[in-house]
């Protein structure tokens, strides 16, 4: 794992790496130490993971590292599209299913509804994730700097909410087919239920892995813009305990603190 610079910005730690490959890879050992250490301490872990490409080799990593009860660990994943077939390819809770929870089988796991009423799903997804405080947080950046799927226009730092129904931003929507989840643009779901900007800073522990040219905008924002919902991710620089990983792909260069 080839690591070519870390340090920090502002409360972020930030570490890049020469690959995603190495990117992801060295985010899962870490947070399997984390893990580790949360499961000699504490009956349960309480985690929420992000589902996108990004989170590929990440994922694969996290899923062949050894010694983790995850019997012990209960899961929850950040957003998912309204309208979907529940067994429609591009359902968030599918691609947890494929890339993490099928193969690691968590003692729990609370999927997204992408059916019935939104207003009752987040209510009922709030008092399940408000249950208990939340360990960890896996997530990754949206090409238009959004964490989850609160994208610049709806995006609140002060949301009094933990869960709601947003509308997709055209550049977050276009996103989801430069990823590969959509063919088409009119493809992709106008609507989505996301946990909000709070719901995820609660988090003790965020993990964020970046990797990809198609986030240099995002990463450089994240890095360097004013802390504004012009660019959700900014919110990261304030978090206590959240690193950074990214690749040279997606952050050539950057000067650190």
């Amino acid at each position: 794992m080839t690591l070519l610079q870390q340090g920090s910005r502002d409360r972020l730690q930030v570490q890049r790496y020469a690959s995603r490959q190495a990117l992801g890879e060295a985010a899962a050992q870490d947070a399997a130490t984390h893990l580790r250490q949360l499961l000699s301490q504490q009956a349960v872990v309480r985690m929420v993971f992000a589902a996108a490409p990004s989170q590929n080799e990440f994922l694969a990593a996290l899923a062949a590292a050894p010694d983790i009860d995850w019997s012990r660990i209960h899961a929850f994943h950040m957003d998912e599209y309204i309208g979907l077939a529940n067994h429609a390819p591009q359902r968030f809770s599918q691609f947890l299913r494929q890339h993490l929870f099928d193969l690691v089988q968590p003692g729990e796991v609370h999927l997204i509804p992408s059916d019935g009423d939104p207003a009752a799903i987040c209510e009922e997804y709030s008092q399940k994730l408000n249950a208990a405080p939340i360990d960890v947080v896996c997530l990754g950046i949206g090409e238009n700097g959004h964490l989850a799927f609160n994208d610049p226009p709806v995006a609140d730092f002060n949301d009094p909410l933990s869960v709601k129904v947003v509308e997709l931003d055209d550049a977050c929507r276009q996103q989801q087919v430069n990823d590969g989840c959509f063919a088409t643009f009119d493809a992709v779901p106008t609507h989505a239920v996301t946990l909000t900007l709070p719901a995820l800073l609660r988090g003790t522990r965020l993990f964020c892995m970046v990797p990809g040219a198609t986030k240099r905008a995002a990463v450089h924002a994240t890095l360097h813009d004013d802390i504004s919902t012009a660019c959700p991710a900014t919110c990261l620089r304030q978090h206590p305990s959240c690193t950074l990983y990214t690749d040279s792909d997606a952050c050539p260069e950057v000067e650190l603190d």
